[in-house]
């Protein structure tokens, strides 16, 4: 071996694009406001314990230039009563100014674009009615 490297070319996943604080508020409110306005009162307008898992939540966190929304589940499980998780079940990814790509969490723990190059509005609207997205 004569210790050369060789070069692998592979396709890698596209980073989101660096937000500005005032940007990133933008978004983080428009979520907040669709979280509050759409999603809660329409998937979660009461909690419903059960002997299972149950959603207590549905709420968004932004890190590193995307918008994940998650549903905090509890379990009413007897031998773990009251604890809770979290589950994200969409995000979207800044990819530049006003420029998003929406993915969703599959059940196998993987995020997988479904959507790219559309406006946070459209974005949000596509999060409302493609039932994919939906929280479960």
């Amino acid at each position: 071996m004569t210790g050369k490297k060789h070069k692998v070319w592979a396709v890698g996943a596209v980073r989101p694009a660096k937000a500005t604080e005032a940007e990133k508020q933008e978004i983080i409110g428009a979520c907040e406001v669709f979280i509050y306005g759409v999603l809660k009162p329409r998937f979660l307008p009461e909690i419903r314990p059960t002997n299972w898992n149950y959603v207590v939540d549905i709420h968004g966190v932004w890190a590193a230039g995307r918008y994940r929304f998650i549903q905090r589940y509890r379990s009413g499980m007897a031998h773990n009563a009251g604890e809770e998780f979290d589950a994200p079940f969409a995000r979207i990814n800044r990819m530049g100014p006003d420029n998003f790509d929406i993915y969703w969490m599959r059940h196998t723990g993987q995020w997988w674009r479904l959507h790219t190059g559309v406006t946070l509005a459209e974005a949000l609207h596509i999060l409302e009615t493609d039932g994919i997205l939906h929280p479960v």
